[in-house]
């Protein structure tokens, strides 16, 4: 295995574990989830510079706009909870009130 690679794994491996362990605070969730997409992009486009070719260059800059995408929806979503239940604290979300 490559050091590269493996440093690619093992940020996104803790990244995951953060998220799957860390349950206590929403904003510690969108970090995590924003640490694995960060990394997915520069595994991304660390792959298309070594393919050298310009079909595969556009799938980096496809990933980061997803990922832009999905930190403003869950800073949106923080912002509401932090209004409505006064904390970010997951324990006190009940997904079954609206």
């Amino acid at each position: 295995m490559s050091p590269m690679y493996f440093s690619f794994s093992s940020a996104f491996m803790l990244g995951l574990m953060g998220l799957a362990f860390n349950r206590s605070h929403l904003l510690s969730a969108l970090l995590c989830l924003e640490g694995m997409m960060l990394t997915l992009f520069v595994a991304t486009a660390t792959w298309s510079l070594m393919l050298n070719s310009t079909s595969s260059s556009i799938l980096p800059m496809i990933l980061l706009t997803f990922s832009a995408c999905e930190a403003s929806a869950g800073l949106a979503i923080l912002v509401a909870t932090s209004r409505s239940h006064g904390s970010d604290n997951l324990q006190n979300l009940n997904l079954l009130q609206c």
